[in-house]
């Protein structure tokens, strides 16, 4: 049977172009995406940047460690302890100590991001003057880099400053040196600090304060965001893993697809087969071979693409700020394996369904002439479809029952879209016809019979009717789905935002900034006519069930100032019950009853148990925790909220608010402005991952459109077809009209059938942020799907027409004749 597999591959292939392209696409993603994750599991350690010339660094606790039932849990601090001040004192006995302080500074005309520092740390990266000369007053600085020159003042909203040197810069920071002095006056708070000393010394001295001591490489982690790499690289992983999940689905179900259309076309060959004395074995194995063939080809093509896509791939991520700059693409094997033997696996399960439907064709279907489908549903394809759609349906109602809040994740409803699809999929050979009916039942009213031929001819072929829907299917269902569940996430927490913003004026402070300091904060409460609520950011910490160790996002306010600003959706208790031996939480928490106590942790590490004084909804999971002051240590005010006072006027409380501020860098907000300016945006790495896969996803579709209909439109029967309608008068012009609009009515069910797919999704979704108390209407995205269904219209017509006119110039007759 191979001898005549190969035979029929040479004489039929363009049957299984399609199949061929998409695998080896397939593999070609597959083995990139390997490449890229072996390439990133070899990442180098990150080396001292600031500290790369200090001796020893020691840095406050800044992580919280908690034993449990299954070993310890760690947790980074929100706010890291400083080093004890009779510590400090003993580790000068030992040589020279310098303090670190980091903050941001803000000036127009220069760099993005710029950092300040103390001058005494700049010898320690070691930067080194360029020209001019060192701070000595309160208003010189030292610039890293050529975007200014000494003598030249400028603007920041750190005040007027005059520049008196320039160092070189190092690439990882734009800094701003100041004096010691005026270094702590900015940042009071330093988490940190450089001893000239002896490494083995300095740790006989810090030994059971519970500061670290950093050397050698690990002087890293004094850095700012040390992880930052890793937390790169696990991004991008996610990003390449997610759309190695998507292609691989979509890979099997293109090739599934295809070689069942391919079989369903040939049964007259298998009936001829089976007349001569083939048994049904040997059917399946020739079917099997063919498979086989085009997998090993596939595959093969597919690891060269990779090896060629995966450089280039690297050098796109490193220019678009998802990977780190050192990244490339090692020198591994095992990526090409896995891909390799993972089409080939696709090839052949692919094929399966449709090899088992061919060994059953038998010797009488070698006399049929009638193209019309016949039990187009079995048994098995019903019984499976229905148990999808029905796990579909049992894991959402169990999941909304349980816990709603998971069917919010994006892993959750990318798995469910997928189990639809296929389920819909399968179901469909039932679905097609009624549909078909249904959407072409106005286009048959119209004058003249190319809409009744193109409902008869669709409903008539259901198999080629749902071939050529399938890919459509998959398009419109994952661009509504991976696009509208986001949105009507993000519409929800908008609205939270709205309902729970009561102020008129929003205060925020400058981004990465050390927050408000309390001076700032009291000029404010004197602007007369205003209720000031400041508030902090920290969190605390809890150990649910005995073993896992759970960090919410909590705020800092006064209960008093809180109620007139802010409207929570508390479902028990009452805002104004916080006190310093209180807490606020949400219906997340293992204790959620008002009044039971809960051992948390704060911000710095401090362990504390805290009565219960009122639960707010869930929400969308920005319902965080509150607490007072007092239970946020080392936490700084970044937020202030107003609410003017019954009669007050809005314009000059507004001019004395911002004169409050002036020179702070904090950005005074109208309600309206904080709405719109909170209004969450979308995460620039999880918008590349979409993009991807849709990306993926539309060029499948586009494979497997056009290698359909260009199969479907050249087949026997549907040539004779065609032969048919010129023989009877019809114009060239009107039977390839006919085609047109075949094309399009098959392409909308497609559509359809995906549109509710991404409905069902986009529901379950609205229905568990409903249980969470945080509705939403519905968000599908409808020009997104108006573009994609445009271009697969597109290629469905084009590809269709191009089959269908090249088969017109043979003439009717020799239509008539064509042999198969």
């Amino acid at each position: 049977m191979l001898r005549i597999a190969l035979r029929t591959l040479r004489t039929r292939w363009t049957a299984f172009v399609g199949s061929f392209v998409a695998l080896s696409l397939g593999v070609a993603l597959i083995a990139v995406m390997g490449l890229a994750l072996a390439s990133s599991l070899d990442a180098p350690e990150r080396r001292p940047e600031r500290f790369a010339a200090a001796p020893v660094v020691v840095q406050g606790a800044d992580t919280l460690r908690v034993p449990t039932a299954n070993g310890d849990e760690t947790r980074q601090l929100a706010h890291p302890r400083a080093v004890p001040d009779e510590v400090i004192a003993r580790l000068k006995g030992l040589g020279t100590v310098v303090e670190d302080r980091s903050l941001p500074v803000r000036s127009r005309g220069g760099p993005r991001e710029l950092v300040g520092h103390p001058w005494s740390t700049a010898t320690f990266t070691p930067y080194e003057l360029k020209t001019g000369r060192a701070p000595r007053t309160a208003d010189e600085v030292v610039l890293s880099g050529d975007w200014a020159r000494p003598g030249e003042r400028i603007r920041t909203d750190r005040g007027t400053v005059r520049v008196v040197g320039t160092v070189a810069g190092r690439g990882f920071e734009n800094a701003v040196f100041y004096t010691d002095a005026r270094a702590a006056e900015l940042s009071p708070r330093s988490v940190q600090l450089i001893v000239d000393a002896d490494a083995a010394a300095v740790r006989d001295v810090v030994r059971g304060s519970g500061v670290q001591v950093l050397t050698g490489d690990a002087r890293r982690y004094a850095d700012a965001d040390p992880e930052r790499d890793s937390e790169a690289l696990t991004a991008m992983n996610a990003l390449f893993g997610t759309a190695g999940g998507v292609t691989g689905f979509v890979s099997v179900f293109v090739v599934a697809s295809t070689f069942a259309f391919a079989v369903a076309q040939r049964r007259r060959e298998f009936g001829l087969l089976r007349t001569v004395g083939a048994t049904s074995g040997q059917i399946r194995r020739m079917v099997f071979a063919e498979a086989l063939v085009i997998g090993v080809l596939a595959s093969a093509a597919g690891c060269v693409l990779g090896a060629y896509g995966a450089p280039w791939l690297a050098e796109r991520v490193v220019d678009g700020g998802l990977a780190p700059g050192w990244f490339t693409i090692g020198d591994h094997t095992w990526p090409y394996h896995l891909a390799f033997w993972t089409g080939l696996l696709v090839a052949v399960c692919g094929v399966l369904a449709a090899s088992w439907r061919a060994g059953r064709t038998a010797p009488t279907e070698a006399l049929r002439e009638a193209s019309v489908d016949t039990r187009t549903m079995t048994w098995g394809r019903g019984l499976c479809g229905a148990a999808l759609l029905l796990t579909a349906a049992v894991t959402l109602v169990m999941a909304l029952f349980s816990d709603p809040g998971d069917l919010l994740h994006r892993k959750t409803y990318i798995s469910r879209t997928m189990l639809l699809i296929t389920a819909v999929a399968l179901l469909s050979p039932v679905l097609v016809r009624p549909l078909t009916r249904v959407l072409a039942w106005l286009p048959a009213q119209l004058p003249g019979v190319i809409g009744r031929l193109a409902r008869e001819n669709a409903a008539t072929d259901v198999r080629r009717t749902a071939a050529v829907a399938a890919p459509v299917l998959v398009t419109v269902a994952l661009a509504g789905s991976l696009l509208g569940a986001p949105a009507t996430l993000n519409e929800a927490k908008a609205a939270e935002i709205r309902e729970q913003t009561a102020a008129d004026f929003v205060i925020r402070a400058a981004d990465g900034g050390s927050g408000f300091t309390p001076a700032t904060v009291a000029r404010l409460r004197e602007v007369p006519g205003t209720v000031v609520s400041a508030t902090s950011s920290s969190a605390v910490y809890t150990l649910e069930e005995g073993v896992a160790l759970i960090k919410s996002e909590a705020r800092a306010a006064d209960p008093r100032t809180l109620a007139a600003t802010t409207h929570l959706p508390v479902t028990a208790g009452s805002v104004r019950g916080l006190d310093d031996d209180s807490i606020i939480v949400n219906e997340e928490w293992e204790k959620h009853t008002v009044g039971q106590r809960v051992d948390v942790w704060l911000g710095d590490g401090t362990k504390k148990s805290l009565r219960i004084a009122a639960v707010l909804s869930i929400g969308t999971g920005d319902n965080g925790v509150y607490v007072t002051p007092r239970n946020a240590p080392g936490a700084t005010v970044d937020r202030v909220d107003v609410t003017l006072a019954k009669g007050a006027d809005r314009s000059a409380t507004a001019r004395a608010l911002h004169a409050s501020v002036h020179g702070t860098g904090a950005e005074l907000l109208t309600n309206s402005e904080w709405i719109q300016s909170s209004y969450p945006e979308p995460n620039r790495t999880t918008s590349l991952g979409i993009l991807l896969v849709l990306g993926i996803a539309l060029l499948y579709t586009a494979i497997s459109l056009t290698n359909t209909m260009i199969m479907a439109t050249s087949d026997r029967p549907r040539t004779r077809d065609l032969a048919s309608l010129r023989l009877a008068g019809a114009t060239k012009g009107q039977t390839l009209r006919l085609v047109a609009a075949e094309s399009l009515l098959v392409v909308t069910v497609g559509a359809v059938l995906g549109l509710m797919t991404t409905t069902l999704n986009l529901l379950a979704i609205w229905t568990a942020l409903t249980l969470l108390s945080a509705p939403a209407r519905l968000q599908i995205p409808w020009p997104a799907l108006a573009t994609t269904l445009t271009t697969c219209a597109l290629l469905a017509v084009l590809s269709a027409l191009a089959a269908a006119g090249v088969a017109l110039r043979r003439g009717a007759v020799g239509l008539a004749g064509v042999r198969e």
